[in-house]
């Protein structure tokens, strides 16, 4: 293919090369889109500062302990059935326990399990007979506003107070380590949204949607419906089957350990250069990295591009793991894990029950717990060493599920800017950021800061901006 001579033929050039694609970041978003185009026939380079492909999602084994360092499970799609599929990954997907469906919330000091059918609801003090008023109220209150709302007001105007403080804020903790009242409601939860936009009601909308789900044929073969994911060597396997599948295809790779320090236009696409010197002109460039920093590459080419990625917000969060012995613990754990509101007044966001959602997570006799501190609202309780982390952990959570003695092991992960907000605006900024790109051609930008913060958002919006690339150029 005539792609392939240009690579060759410029290869010969020290410290320059030419691609038809790089994509900037070797995370979920960025090895999805390189393997779309590469499986086009594109010549594709994918440059990661890290020293593992896969950006967030890796995997920590110290002996008989295994925690991830950044997501924990994924969601089962069709999307991502397929690429499992795809990348002879399918036989090795765990299904999680079966308790992971039951999910605590803590409410006045102890745990207490959601309902799990509507009819139990108002015996359950997470919403009780007060909350289970509103929810019959809800379809008979006004339409919208005309302005973006923050979630908190959504909630509150569509569903009363005390479900946002006892179901929607730990909700938002646990997924954004946010402030509902600063997240935009049309942003972080669009399909609530329009919901209310085209039902009238949130309660409406999802019996409707229910019911047309029921009569659509399934899209996931049953043993896989609704189910979360990992692998027994975790999510870390994932990414490396990626870099895998993009290595193996003719003119495309993966460089690890590759800081981009600068980007620029030329005439016929854009030059890439890199830390260790290296030039790479190419025809199409990918940006798929956290928006500071591509906010920071981009400022100095125009300021219209870099603007409103800096205006996202990235909270710290540390992901603080800790083992102790089964017979210190109290509680059943018999579930996904304890989300903590704010209105409990404690640092700990909440914690997984890593070692019942998936086998082989900690030894024999002994149990694993993943808990969270910082985020939007308070991130200073990401400050502090190691063991100033797990003791707060440790504090927080003694009482709650019943915990004696010490942690027998211990690790922290730390992620100085970790999860992209969603606030209001966030829909405006992208609008404007989508508009400043026109005016450069060959120039994507992707990541979790926008369409969809989980895995399985990026994974597939990567696909899809892979393979429209790929048309664009002209792949086989």
């Amino acid at each position: 293919m005539q792609h392939e001579e240009q690579l060759d033929a410029t290869d010969q050039v020290v410290g320059e090369a030419r691609r038809d694609v790089v994509v900037v970041g070797g995370g979920a978003s960025g090895l999805a889109a390189a393997r779309a185009a590469s499986r086009r026939g594109l010549a594709v380079s994918v440059l990661e500062r890290g020293p593992h492909a896969g950006g967030n999602l890796r995997t920590h084994r110290d002996g008989a302990w295994q925690v991830e360092v950044g997501p924990n499970t994924l969601v089962m799609k069709p999307p991502l059935h397929t690429l499992l599929d795809e990348l002879g990954l399918l036989d090795e997907a765990q299904p999680a326990n079966p308790d992971a469906r039951r999910r605590y919330i803590a409410f006045h000091g102890r745990p207490v399990a959601l309902p799990t059918h509507l009819l139990k609801a108002p015996a359950n003090p997470l919403i009780g007979l007060r909350g289970s008023w509103s929810v019959l109220r809800e379809p008979f209150r006004a339409r919208p506003p005309r302005d973006e709302e923050s979630l908190a007001d959504f909630v509150v105007r569509r569903l009363g107070r005390h479900v946002l403080d006892h179901l929607v804020d730990p909700f938002v903790s646990g997924v954004y380590a946010g402030d509902p009242a600063r997240l935009s409601a049309q942003a972080a939860m669009p399909r609530l949204v329009a919901l209310e936009r085209e039902y009238g009601s949130l309660v409406r909308g999802g019996l409707r949607r229910l019911r047309q789900s029921r009569r659509e044929p399934p899209a996931l073969p049953p043993e896989w419906r609704g189910q979360l994911v990992s692998f027994p060597a975790g999510l870390q396997r994932l990414a490396e089957r990626l870099a895998e599948d993009i290595a193996d295809r003719p003119g495309a790779s993966v460089q690890c350990g590759c800081e981009v320090v600068a980007v620029g236009r030329e005439a016929d696409g854009w030059q890439v250069d890199t830390a260790a010197g290296q030039r790479i002109r190419t025809r199409e460039l990918v940006l798929a990295v956290p928006a500071p920093t591509a906010a920071a590459l981009l400022a100095s080419h125009d300021a219209a591009l870099a603007a409103p990625l800096e205006e996202i917000a990235y909270p710290p969060v540390n992901a603080v793991s800790v083992g102790f012995r089964r017979a210190d613990i109290d509680h059943p754990l018999d579930g996904f894990g304890m989300l903590i509101p704010g209105v409990e007044r404690r640092r700990t966001l909440g914690a997984l029950f890593s070692s019942t959602l998936f086998p082989g997570r900690a030894p024999s006799d002994h149990v694993l717990l993943t808990a969270f501190l910082g985020g939007r609202r308070q991130p200073e309780a990401a400050a502090g060493d190691d063991d100033a982390q797990v003791a707060q952990v440790a504090a927080d959570l003694r009482d709650l599920l019943g915990i004696r003695g010490d942690p027998v092991w211990q690790s922290v992960s730390r992620w100085p800017q970790a999860i992209p907000q969603y606030e209001r605006g966030h829909l405006a900024r992208i609008a404007a950021l989508d508009a400043a790109l026109e005016a450069h051609p060959g120039l994507s930008l992707l990541g979790n800061w926008r369409d969809g913060i989980a895995v399985g958002d990026c994974l597939e919006n990567g696909r899809r901006l892979g393979e429209r690339i790929a048309e664009t150029l002209g792949g086989s």
